[in-house]
Order: C-alpha cells, then sequence, then structure tokens
C-alpha cells in the first residue's frame, strides 16, 4: 500500500515528501549490482517514493536511471513513466569556473537529457564549488533560460547560502526548491536559511537525514570507528559527528532516538528521517536507500507521529552540542579544511564532457 505522502513543490508539480538519493549507487560506494539496482527502483515507486535524486557528477548514477526508465517504457508503454519524478544537478569543475560559459551550462543539461533519455528534466539544481570566482548568478540565469526553453521544469539550488541565495533570487531566477543537508545532528538550515526560502516560496530538499547511515542501531553503544572507513559517506558525516560534539554526544543522541523509536515501535533511522520532516518548510527528504529493504524504516518514518516528549527529548541533546556552526555548507567550503579534502572537484570531466 502506497503511504508516502506527497508535496506540491511548484504549480502543477508534485514529488513524494521521501526521495530516493543516487549518490550511494555512485563510484566510491562500492560494487553496485545493477539488475538488482533496476529492480529496487520499480519497488520504491510501487512503494510511493516516486522520485528520485542524482547528479551530473554521480558516476553512473543518470545512465543507470536512463536505462530504468526506457526499460520502464519498454514494458508498459509510453506513459510507463508518468507519475516518476527525476531530479540531477548541474555541477560545473572547480577548475573551469574561471572561464564557465553559456555554452557549458548546454552542454551540461543535454548530456542530462541524453543519459536519462528525456526531452525535458524535471529538476535542475545548481551548485557552485567557490565564491570567489564570479559566476554563479549567470550559471542560474542561463538554466532559467533552459528551463523558459522547455529543456527544464523546475530550477533549483544546492549547498548556497542565504547570502548567495538571495543574490540569485534578486538576479531574476525562478527558484523551485534547494538542496540541503539537515538532520539532528546538522541544524544549519535553522539558521536562517528555512525561512528565507519560506518566504521566496522555495522549498527545502534534506539530505543527510540518517547521517549515511550512522543514524542507525548498528552504531548505538558501538566504538568510535577508526580509520579508513569504508567509504566517503561515512567520512563525511564522522566529520559532522565530531562537529556536533563528538562521538560521546553522538551516543547521547543515538540513545534518546533509540528510546523514542522503541515508543513508537519504529526503528532509530524513522525517527530521524521523521524529525526532519517535521521541521518547518521542508518540502522533502532524500534518503540514500541503496537497496529496497530500506524501504520499511521510509514506512515507518512516514506513518511515525512524533510527540512533545519526543522532540524536547531531541531537543535536550542538541541543546549541549557545540554545532555544526555557520551557514549551510560552509564548513565544507573552507579551503584546506578537513570537510573540503573529500571533496571530488573534477568530477564532470572525470563523466565525460
Amino acid at each position: 500500500m502506497n503511504t508516502i505522502p506527497c508535496v506540491e513543490l511548484a504549480p502543477g508539480y508534485s514529488i513524494s515528501r521521501v526521495l530516493k538519493g543516487g549518490w550511494q549507487l555512485a563510484g566510491g560506494h562500492g560494487s553496485v549490482d545493477e539488475a538488482a539496482a533496476l529492480k529496487d527502483m520499480d519497488r520504491f515507486v510501487e512503494a510511493g517514493v516516486t522520485t528520485f535524486d542524482c547528479a551530473d557528477i554521480y558516476t553512473g548514477v543518470e545512465a543507470l536511471i536512463g536505462k530504468w526508465l526506457r526499460r520502464r517504457k519498454g514494458s508498459a508503454g509510453a506513459a510507463a513513466d508518468a507519475g516518476v519524478q527525476v531530479h540531477t544537478k548541474y555541477v560545473p569543475d572547480l577548475d573551469r569556473l574561471p572561464s564557465h560559459s553559456q555554452a557549458d551550462v548546454v552542454r551540461g543539461v543535454d548530456r542530462s537529457l541524453a543519459r536519462l533519455g528525456v526531452e525535458r528534466l524535471d529538476l535542475v539544481q545548481l551548485h557552485w564549488w567557490d565564491y570567489d570566482v564570479p559566476g554563479y548568478v549567470e550559471a542560474a540565469l542561463w538554466l532559467d533560460a533552459l528551463r523558459r526553453a522547455g529543456k527544464i521544469r523546475c530550477l533549483g539550488l544546492t549547498n548556497f547560502d542565504r547570502q548567495r541565495l538571495a543574490e540569485i533570487v534578486a538576479g531574476g531566477a525562478a527558484i523551485t526548491s534547494h538542496q540541503v543537508q539537515y538532520s539532528v545532528l546538522d541544524r544549519r538550515p535553522a539558521g536562517g536559511l528555512a525561512a528565507d526560502c519560506a518566504e521566496k516560496g522555495i522549498g527545502l530538499l534534506c539530505y543527510g537525514a540518517v547521517a549515511g547511515g550512522f543514524l542507525s542501531e548498528r552504531w548505538l553503544g558501538a566504538p568510535d570507528p577508526t580509520p579508513p572507513l569504508e567509504n566517503r559517506s561515512l567520512v563525511k558525516y564522522r566529520l559532522i559527528i565530531e562537529e556536533f560534539g563528538g562521538w560521546d554526544r553522538f551516543q547521547e543522541m543515538l540513545a534518546a532516538l533509540g528510546r523514542i523509536a522503541s515508543r513508537h515501535q519504529a526503528t532509530i533511522g524513522a525517527a530521524a528521517i521523521r524529525w526532519v520532516l517535521d521541521q518547518p518548510d521542508v518540502a522533502g527528504v532524500i534518503v540514500g536507500a541503496r537497496h529496497s529493504r530500506h524501504l520499511e524504516q521510509i514506512r515507518k518514518a512516514c506513518a511515525l507521529a512524533l510527540d512533545d516528549a519526543d522532540r524536547r527529548e531531541i531537543a535536550r541533546v542538541q541543546s549541549a552540542s557545540r554545532g555544526p556552526e555557520g551557514e549551510v555548507y560552509g564548513l565544507e567550503r573552507v579551503k584546506g579544511g578537513s570537510h573540503a579534502s573529500i571533496m571530488r572537484y573534477g568530477l564532470s570531466r572525470e563523466e565525460g564532457s
């Protein structure tokens, strides 16, 4: 039974409130069984998770989703992908930002169209690596021109701070959504960005709700893992845990979520997802659910109703945390910093230009 709620992200355009993330299917997260991945996509749609999130720099993911869309169309006719939404990103490489041009934007969008095998992209989200290199407003406007031309249905942003978001909107780009990291461990969007987006009619699409899997029973009472960790996702979110207050403070949050989950016959991950879904101005949560076995947790998250006592228990742990501090994606932009050290800045070129 379909228990996943939907939300109207833009007039006439609705998405599922839980989106299936694609980063876990990209390179650097272990081998991918293509046949199983294609079947899993069908299972997510059958369960009501109709919206998929990917990016031009997620190695092989646009092509994989494109193969799935073509298979659905071939097996069930031209309307097979009706009711399915695919969101992607446009991420120019860091070293190409100084010479970035409108022609680059056109090539990037055409490449995503070809990989996905569609005539129009449902949502394209712009990411810009370095604010010190001008051009992000122009890039957004060039993408918006392609929206008006019919190649893109909706335009979004990802990982922009309040100042740059305001600049892009003031420049005239029609922004529908903004993808940011948001979790019980990372509340940076609540520092003003969420309210700014609400004022501008921009929906928040949030990743990191389960911190790459750290917010789960697997880690409750477990020792702090020693490097090397098994994938980049765990490295990324272990850094967030450190900003939150370290492993001991993280264990306090896991214990609180565990008690909440027990009271509601749910899981720690479901409680963590529900908390983000309940935050003001959040349109949807992107869950990096690599396998369909995660669907039960998603269903539980959507059915879960946190009460005031649950929220107070989470807030008590959060009030003792020290971070992360600053603007959305601010720590990740510190050149030479620990968060920036795990970034791969040339994946667009690696994926083929």
